[in-house]
């Protein structure tokens, strides 16, 4: 790891901005994303986002499980809500009290799980 940027914004407040300035810092080729499960709204804008540095700067992304950064703990999925993994198998379970969000990149990348392709995971079915 050769930095560490933390945030609580919104995805659509900081995420741009925070590419944009590693990229004058960094010559960065791959941007590896949480692809899911957790908020719709904020997965999706990641992907277009780096579908869009893709397209226009040749900067490669992968996805991820978000379960590899956050200790395989509970994500927020809606309402009372939360996705988990049991059994290598993704699940809703309704938890009563709310449960921390915090995700974090591990300090060597071999010790996550790239995906087979960059696409969203969309686990909940349309509303």
């Amino acid at each position: 790891m050769i930095e560490k940027i933390e945030s609580n914004q919104k995805t659509s407040d900081i995420l741009l901005k925070i590419l944009m300035e590693l990229s004058h810092k960094y010559n960065y080729k791959e941007v590896i994303y949480t692809s899911g499960p957790g908020s719709y709204m904020a997965i999706k804008l990641t992907y277009i986002t780096l579908r869009s540095l893709e397209i226009l700067k040749g900067i490669r992304f992968k996805g991820c499980n978000a379960f590899d950064l956050n200790a395989n703990k509970p994500i927020k999925a809606m309402g009372k809500l939360y996705f988990i993994k049991e059994n290598n198998t993704i699940i809703t379970e309704k938890f009563d009290e709310a449960v921390e969000q915090r995700f974090e990149l591990p300090s060597m990348l071999s010790e996550v799980t790239l995906l087979n392709n960059n696409k969203p995971m969309y686990i909940l079915p349309a509303v």
